[in-house]
């Protein structure tokens, strides 16, 4: 690695110490080597800053990026002219290499709910920067007592995420088990309730790594009694919640919830404090607020979307990139202390599924088992699963491969599903007309009954 980790965590602790000065100044310095670095590197880069000015250059200066374009600049984008797309796509395509690296460099994927299915690939200088501020997030989360329980439970972790795909989780997952043998436990977002129930039980996890909604089904049957578990903490991610969903969720388990808000392009962007707001990194990453003419916003206002940079991979700069989310900033310093902007995001809110069951008892499933089915699938695009009964999907989707291949496919794999979930009885129908955009542009993947109607 470029940077050990000690040395970066011992920095992130003194830029915390010096505060909004030393954050800024730290922020200016690694965007003006970023920039630096892609002008030179970057055939991209070097084509879109051709006609700025040598230099440091203030962040307003600089062009805004999208996923769609740089996917479709890619051999042109990355530094490394090794990293070629065909064969980061063939890499992506195959979940047997979720983990493994690609010319020694990791490689994760995004959904595609602005259209554009990405692939990110980090050097090891960006996955040292996450696993140090993973490292400032435990530490702002637990306190030495959280952390002898830790210990004494023998550190061990319960994962429950999506599988079959180089979802970040799952990547994230592949290198926890290499350092973690016996200690770690992957549990997949498609099992039904019960059987992740089962397995925590009988594991008895000190820490657990859930989607938000999948926590939020494991809070309630461990207020019912078929859950039993003495978590230290819980690390939420992907997905936000109702602000008392969190406490209930605390509650439920006598533990710590923590939360992130982060994305595939900067994985460690920001996480949660004891008030409920996320601070951003803003010592290796930029965030700009802005409305849909890409104007500043001010703080107190929500935006439309928000721009952001990271400022760690040097292998895929991205650099004022159009994140699709709305976000508040918090107008004042947090009452936590926190030297770092505080946010709120509008934009990731969790609606769970729940179907009428063939025995007659409702079945709750979270969003994200459709996201980590239909995301992996080649030549699906885009989707959209509403759900227009309490017994009926209707699937939309925008292909690039053989129709008769791809929805014999994403059918079969749904039929399968639901079958699992004791939901043989649901009806999947698909829709001939393309996914519904929402007015930023996005997809909304999933859609439950009860919302129906309802502002997205």
């Amino acid at each position: 690695m470029g940077e050990n980790l000690l040395g970066l965590v011992l920095d992130n602790r003194r830029a915390k110490k010096e505060g909004p000065e030393g954050i800024a100044r730290r922020q200016r310095e690694r965007l003006a080597a970023m920039v630096a670095f892609a002008r030179a590197n970057s055939p991209f880069y070097k084509r879109l800053y051709a006609d700025l000015p040598d230099g440091p250059l203030k962040l307003e200066h600089l062009p805004i990026t999208t996923k769609k374009w740089l996917m479709g600049e890619f051999e042109d984008w990355v530094t490394d002219p090794s990293v070629r797309f065909s064969e980061a796509q063939a890499f992506a395509d195959d979940p047997a290499k979720v983990g493994e690296k690609l010319h020694g460099y990791t490689l994760a994927t995004t959904s595609g709910t602005s259209g554009t299915k990405g692939i990110f690939v980090y050097d090891d200088h960006a996955m040292a920067v996450t696993q140090s501020i993973a490292f400032r997030m435990l530490t702002s989360w637990l306190s030495i007592g959280d952390f002898a329980r830790i210990i004494a439970g023998s550190g061990r972790m319960a994962m429950v995420m999506a599988n079959g795909g180089h979802f970040a989780s799952a990547v994230a997952a592949a290198a926890l088990k290499r350092r973690r043998e016996g200690k770690l436990l992957q549990l997949s977002v498609h099992d039904p309730i019960p059987e992740i129930v089962a397995a925590l039980n009988d594991f008895q996890p000190v820490l657990v790594a859930p989607y938000a909604s999948v926590a939020s089904l494991l809070a309630t049957e461990q207020e019912q009694g078929r859950l039993h578990i003495r978590p230290v903490l819980l690390a939420l991610a992907a997905e936000g919640l109702a602000p008392e969903e969190y406490g209930r969720i605390a509650h439920a388990f006598n533990a710590k919830v923590g939360n992130s808000y982060a994305s595939t392009e900067v994985p460690f962007l920001s996480f949660s404090c004891r008030h409920g707001w996320l601070h951003v990194n803003t010592d290796w990453a930029t965030l700009e607020p802005v409305d849909a003419s890409y104007k500043p916003v001010p703080k107190g206002q929500v935006s439309h979307t928000v721009l952001v940079s990271n400022l760690a991979n040097r292998l895929q700069p991205v650099l004022r990139y159009d994140l699709g989310d709305s976000i508040l900033e918090h107008p004042d310093p947090c009452p936590c202390g926190s030297p770092f902007p505080a946010i709120r995001v509008q934009g990731r809110a969790s609606d769970l599924v729940r179907f009428a069951g063939g025995d007659g008892r409702d079945v709750t499933m979270p969003p994200m088992v459709f996201n980590a089915l239909l995301d992996p699938v080649p030549g699906v695009d885009l989707y959209q699963v509403e759900q227009t009964a309490p017994d009926a999907l209707r699937v939309r989707l925008n292909i690039s491969g053989d129709p008769g291949t791809v929805w014999p496919r994403v059918e079969a794999d749904m039929r399968s599903l639901l079958e699992r979930h004791g939901l043989a009885h649901v009806r999947i129908e698909r829709g001939d007309e393309p996914p519904e955009q929402t007015q930023g542009g996005k997809v909304r993947p999933i859609i439950p009954f009860k919302s129906k109607g309802s502002n997205p």
